[in-house]
C-alpha cells in the first residue's frame, strides 16, 4: 500500500470576495506540480459562495462535473434547458461531452451556499451533454459509506463516463468499517468533511485528505460526528 496525506492548510486557497475557495489540486491561479491531480480525478474545489453571488455562464467540454451542496442553495442553468436549484442532500451531475454553457448562483440573497466542485476526466469522449440530480436519503448515510457516483445507470447515485465510484457516509457514532475497492487497480481519495476519523492507521481531521494506492482494502475507523467522502477512482484513464 501506497499512502500520502494531504493536510487541510496546505490546500490552495483564493479568497475573491464573492467567492472563498481551497483547492486540493491546481486549479486556476493555484499551481502545484505535486498536486495536478489524483489518477482521473482532476478537481476538487471547497467552495463558498457570498449571498446572490455566484459563477456567470461559461463553457466546459470533455469532463464530468459533479457538485455536492454542504450547506445552503445552488441555483443551476445550462443550454441544455435545466434550471434547477441543488441543495444539502442532493447530487449534480454534468457530463459536458461535446460542450456545455452554466451557471451556478448562491440561490439565497442572505446567506452563504457552500459545495464540492468535482472534475473528473471522462474514459470517452465527446459524449452528447447530459444533466442530472438526485436527492439522497439521509438515513442512507448513515453510519455507513453509501455510493453516490458510480459508471453504471441502474446503481445507486448518479452515473458518470467513468470508472469511478465515490461513497458518501455520515457517523453519529464510532465505527470501524472495510472499504473493498470495486477495481484493485484503482486507487483512493478520501476527503474527510467533518469530525476525525484514521484510515489504516493515519489521523485525518477535518477537510484532511489521503490518497491511497497498491490496495484492495482499506479500512477506517470513524469517530463520533464525521462525515467521509471516498472516491474510488483510475490511476489512469
Amino acid at each position: 500500500m501506497r499512502t500520502t496525506l494531504y493536510r487541510a492548510d496546505t490546500r490552495g486557497h483564493a479568497n475573491h470576495g464573492w467567492l472563498n475557495s481551497y483547492h486540493s489540486f491546481s486549479f486556476a491561479s493555484y499551481y502545484d506540480p505535486k498536486r495536478m491531480g489524483f489518477g482521473v480525478l482532476r478537481v476538487l474545489n471547497d467552495d463558498e459562495v457570498s449571498a446572490g453571488m455566484g459563477f456567470n455562464t461559461h463553457g466546459h467540454s470533455n469532463m464530468e462535473i459533479i457538485s455536492i451542496p454542504l450547506e445552503g442553495d445552488l441555483e443551476h442553468k445550462d443550454d441544455m434547458g435545466n434550471t434547477t436549484v441543488i441543495r444539502n442532500g442532493d447530487i449534480q451531475v454534468m457530463s459536458a461531452g461535446t460542450g456545455v454553457k452554466h451557471s451556478e448562483y448562491n440561490h439565497s440573497k442572505d446567506s452563504t451556499v457552500k459545495f464540492l466542485q468535482i472534475w473528473v476526466v471522462p474514459k470517452k469522449l465527446n459524449v452528447e451533454p447530459r444533466y442530472d440530480q438526485i436527492t439522497l436519503n439521509e438515513d442512507d448515510l448513515k453510519n455507513q459509506l453509501f455510493q453516490i457516483v458510480s459508471p453504471n445507470e441502474d446503481d445507486n447515485g448518479v452515473w458518470i463516463h467513468q470508472d469511478a465510484w465515490f461513497h458518501l457516509g455520515s457517523f453519529d457514532t464510532v465505527m470501524d468499517l472495510d472499504y473493498k475497492l470495486k477495481n484493485s487497480s484503482n486507487g483512493v481519495y478520501a476527503f474527510l468533511l467533518e469530525g476525525s476519523c484514521s484510515v489504516d492507521g493515519e489521523k485525518l481531521a477535518k477537510r484532511d485528505a489521503i490518497s491511497i494506492e497498491k490496495t484492495e482494502v482499506l479500512n477506517f475507523k470513524m469517530d463520533m460526528g464525521s462525515k467521509l467522502l471516498l472516491m474510488e477512482v483510475p490511476l489512469a484513464n
